[in-house]
């Protein structure tokens, strides 16, 4: 199913650390990680287990199911651990790296991670929502018009969809002020 309704964004994009999972890949996790042998985790060289939070595999999920892109925003200095653990996370019966249309996963300004994002998908930034835990980053709704919403504990299905609603005000805002 391809999402062409006008009231859901075009693309939700995700903060990594904090956000879908509880760690900063890059000084919390040890590398090699590999996948647990008994549930959705990843386990890095001293034991540690890391796992998305909750509901973050059913978001995701359901992103797909409705055609809406999916793709990470993240200022980690660990790219390759992180890009590591989406692989070895699963949605479902498929590895959560697959869910993801971009990937924007380096050191830097989230600025430059949205206008790369916005040249690889040509989705313009009002159709965009972006989930994140640090309030810095609301920048990206200042300077580019991108719906930034800020998470606390992880993205939950009640933040999720107080999040759409949230981003539909944004984009009515938008227009009326045309």
């Amino acid at each position: 199913m391809v999402n062409s309704d006008e009231s859901f964004p075009k693309i939700v994009v995700f903060d990594l650390d904090y956000t879908l999972w509880q760690c900063w890949c890059d000084t919390h996790i040890s590398p090699p990680v590999s996948r647990s042998k008994s549930d959705n985790a990843i386990v890095d060289r001293y034991g540690s287990q890391m796992a998305f939070y909750k509901d973050v595999p059913e978001i995701l999920a359901h992103l797909k199911q409705n055609g809406i892109k999916v793709a990470a925003a993240s200022r980690t200095c660990a790219p390759d651990v992180a890009k590591k653990m989406l692989s070895l996370l699963h949605v479902g019966g498929t590895r959560a790296i697959d869910h993801f249309e971009v990937l924007e996963i380096y050191p830097g300004s989230k600025i430059t991670h949205f206008n790369f994002i916005q040249k690889q998908t040509g989705i313009e930034y009002h159709d965009m929502l972006f989930f994140d835990d640090e309030t810095r980053n609301k920048e990206v709704e200042h300077r580019l018009g991108v719906k930034f919403i800020f998470v606390t504990e992880g993205v939950t299905w009640e933040l999720y969809h107080q999040a759409i609603e949230e981003w539909r005000d944004h984009k009515k805002h938008r227009k009326s002020s045309k």
